[in-house]
């Protein structure tokens, strides 16, 4: 169109200065032009050198060109004057159909600088399309008596163009019977063809009719669309049954596809409302229609499904005859359709279990059941005669009641003997042929509370390692009832007695539900090496029945005490002495005992010595079971006055214990070591006569517990059987420690307890837990001895913390003699 009137330039802006990357590439401007849709090849869109501030001269060896992408060829771009022209004819509706906006997107390079510019091209539509119909004639039909103002949806035009361009307003031909009613959507108008008058189809059975669709272009475009109207003939006369009600008899049980009846309608209009279609009732029950088909054309209703007389007697088919006018009428009639009987249906046993659960201390007579027996056939077919099965204790009575028996017991139930019974019911009609229904009762013997819980072994024994954690579970218990539910939930509990028994069963505590046993403290060996207690077992049945067990508890010795040095012992508690010897002793010259005591026993207390440091260890030896420091050569000028030995006295437990002992021996000449032996030995006579006012009161205690401890002895053994009674053994070796083991019996297992050792010929007192020594009596030429209990030689005294069981001797030396017990 040139560039006087048909290029409009928009938005066109500069944008310099962007770098990309590394090219110095700059996007310097944005041009935007509108051209219409059906331009000539080679029309000019716009100058864009001139646009874009471009020198014309230099455009060829720059390269300024259109750079390849989507409708660029559109349009063509001169190297020579940098004007932007038509290159091939653009149609907007093929390019941008149903946008509003069609632009094409330019991007355009010149180089030497690098530069690139985006050209926005909107193409402007032209009114070139007419509206156009999908069809060119429509048909409609309307029934004569529809009312005025109803409205029928025809077809709308379409108009590829846009805007103003577009469809615009319907025109209707003149008449009086219709007129044209827009509906404007979003995008479009529909048209709707509204009745004015009613039709009559007599005076005017068709009508034919132009629509007129109208755009906004300048000049206006139109296309039409024919309308065919075609008036239907109203349904004035109804169908008109033959019978208003029909009655017919079937026989139960016959075959699909058996005629039942044929039904006869007919309707005095013509054509479509004269034809005559079948239909059952709107109510009918879906049984109807699955026993029975009506065939809509001819009428005649046969059986579709199974017909029972049992199910259903009689039917009533409520059906319908309707004429296929465009607005049909209808007619009502109804077929009573009734059933044959037949001996087809066997007897049907019911039950109704007043307990499906009996006692099984049930007196006989007892009612378990109503047997109720009824049989769907009629007359003859419909009589029923009922018999048990043999070999169960249960008889079957009849009622009052026809068909009505009762289940009753007729002897004794026991639950352990059967659980439950399988009744079988038979009932036989009498019909020809006969029919028979059985039927099985399932009946629970229920359980009465006639069994104690039993222990599966009585007594039990238990072997516990001393020093247990608290709390945690030591022994499970477990008992078996042969009752059910209730009366088979054990509860357990811990029978509290009086004494020593009693008091330990304080310490212990069992769960009610699992029957675990935990202990609620520590136990220690040393102190108490057996005990037993009763659990009780309860089932929750009414009366509750119980019964006991008696748990034997033996304590297993752990070693968890270190040795304790007796001697040397200083004045402030260590284990630490002084010795002196004359320098003039010979090899083999006792210096000294180191005496230990472990509470362990077995292993655990079995103690061993040895010599950790020493000054010159030529002197000295030491023997590692006694604990005796000898002399192994004669002093010479050369040795030193004074000698400290360190000696290690340790058990023999997995995990051993030690204890140490310093001796500081001291070597002095001849007469030296008499005059200190003389000082010593009148102090410790001294020492002895405050000692014995104590000892005499020590074993006097120890009488007392002695006494105790028989007594208790003598009911323990008294409680138990003959075949859990100790056999105690004296072990025959004395290796000189503390330490002793004691072998004995129970039942067919052998046992042995180790504790502090014994002498020969030493035995365990009875009642004393085998912690208590009674020492031969071993009186030597220069020894001097008194019996007070257990006996002790003059100036011994008790080993604290020894448990009264530990002798601590004196050191008694008359020249080179010792006398020790």
């Amino acid at each position: 169109m040139g560039e006087q009137g048909q290029r409009r330039r928009v938005n066109c802006c500069w944008v310099a200065g962007i770098l990309l990357l590394c090219f110095a590439e700059r996007i310097l401007a944005q041009l935007r032009y509108s051209v219409p849709e059906d331009l000539k090849v080679g029309s000019s869109v716009g100058n864009v050198a001139k646009d874009l501030g471009l020198d014309v001269s230099t455009l060829t060896d720059r390269r300024f060109r259109i750079v390849s992408g989507p409708n660029h060829s559109l349009f063509q771009l001169n190297q020579h004057n940098g004007m932007l022209n038509i290159g091939k004819i653009a149609d907007r509706e093929e390019l941008c159909d149903g946008t509003k906006v069609c632009l094409i997107n330019l991007k355009i390079v010149v180089e030497s600088p690098l530069e690139i510019h985006y050209v926005g091209v909107e193409i402007m539509d032209v009114n070139d399309h007419s509206p156009t119909f999908p069809e060119s004639e429509q048909r409609l039909e309307i029934a004569e008596h529809t009312p005025p103002g109803t409205r029928f949806q025809i077809h709308a035009a379409r108009d590829p163009d846009v805007g103003t361009n577009s469809v615009k307003l319907y025109k209707l031909s003149q008449n009086i019977f219709f007129d044209i009613e827009i509906r404007d959507n979003e995008e479009d108008k529909i048209p709707f063809l509204v009745l004015k008058k009613a039709l009559d189809r007599e005076q005017k059975s068709e009508h034919r009719l132009v629509l007129n669709a109208v755009d906004g272009g300048s000049p206006s475009k139109s296309g039409s669309l024919n309308l065919t109207i075609t008036v239907l003939d109203a349904n004035d006369n109804r169908p008109v049954f033959s019978k208003d009600i029909y009655t017919v008899s079937l026989d139960e049980n016959s075959s699909i596809g058996t005629l039942v009846i044929k039904l006869n309608a007919t309707d005095l209009d013509e054509g479509l409302n004269s034809e005559i279609e079948y239909t059952f009732g709107k109510t009918q029950k879906k049984k109807v229609y699955d026993t029975f088909e009506l065939n809509s054309v001819t009428g005649e209703i046969r059986v579709k499904g199974k017909v029972d007389f049992e199910d259903t007697e009689i039917y009533r088919l409520d059906l319908q005859a309707s004429d296929k006018g465009h607005l049909p009428w209808t007619a009502e009639s109804r077929v009573v359709i009734k059933i044959k009987d037949v001996n087809d249906n066997r007897p049907d046993i019911e039950v109704t279990s007043l307990s499906k659960v009996v006692p099984e201390d049930s007196k006989p007579g007892t009612v378990i059941s109503l047997i109720s027996v009824t049989d769907r056939d009629s007359g003859v077919n419909g009589k029923v005669i009922c018999k048990i099965s043999n070999n169960v204790p249960f008889d079957l009575t009849p009622s009052i009641e026809e068909n009505m028996y009762s289940l009753v017991t007729k002897g004794r139930l026991d639950r352990e003997t059967v659980s439950h019974y399988d009744i079988t019911i038979t009932a036989t009609d009498c019909g020809e042929p006969p029919l028979s229904a059985v039927k099985t009762l399932s009946v629970q013997v229920a359980d009465v509370n006639d069994n104690r819980p039993v222990f599966s072994q009585n007594p039990l024994e238990l072997y516990l390692v001393e020093n247990n954690a608290p709390g945690a579970s030591i022994l499970y218990v477990s008992a078996a009832d042969n009752d059910l539910n209730e009366n088979a939930a054990i509860t357990y509990l811990i029978a509290r007695g009086d004494g020593l028994q009693g008091d330990m069963t304080t310490f212990l505590n069992v769960n009610s539900e699992t029957g675990h046993i935990s202990a609620l403290k520590s136990f220690d060996f040393e102190t108490l090496k057996t005990f037993h207690f009763q659990v009780a077992a309860t089932d929750s049945g009414t009366p509750p029945l119980s019964s006991n067990v008696t748990v034997n508890v033996f304590i297993l010795d752990q070693n968890d005490n270190a040795p304790v040095i007796l001697y040397p012992v200083s004045s402030n508690g260590s284990a630490e002495g002084v010795e002196e010897i004359p320098r003039n002793v010979n090899a083999g010259h006792l210096v000294t005992k180191v005496r230990a005591y472990d509470a362990d026993i077995g292993y655990n207390g079995w103690l061993l010595f040895s010599l950790q440091e020493v000054s010159d260890h030529s002197l000295f030896g030491l023997d590692r079971y006694t604990g005796q420091i000898r002399t192994l050569r004669s002093f010479t000028e050369t040795d030193e006055a004074e000698h400290k030995l360190l000696i290690l006295v340790k058990d023999n437990g997995n995990v051993s214990l030690s204890a140490t002992a310093t001796v500081i021996v001291k070597v002095v000449e001849p007469k030296e070591a008499f005059a200190a032996s003389d000082v010593k030995s009148a102090a410790k006579e001294d020492e002895g006569n405050d000692v014995t006012f104590y000892l005499m009161i020590t074993l006097g205690s120890v009488s007392v517990l002695f006494l105790i401890s028989i007594i208790v002895l003598i009911a323990m053994q008294c409680s138990k059987t003959t075949d859990y009674t100790s056999k105690y053994l004296q072990e025959p070796n004395y290796d000189g420690t503390l330490c002793h083991s004691i072998q004995y019996r129970s039942g067919d297992k052998r046992y042995m307890l180790v504790g502090p050792r014994m002498s020969i010929g030493s035995t365990i007192a009875p009642g004393s837990h085998a912690n208590t020594l009674v020492l031969p009596d071993r009186r030597r030429a220069s020894g001097e001895v008194s019996q007070f209990g257990p006996r002790m030689s003059i100036g011994s005294t008790i080993a604290p913390g020894s448990h009264a069981n530990t002798l601590v001797l004196p050191d008694r030396r008359r020249a080179s003699t010792e006398k020790n017990i």
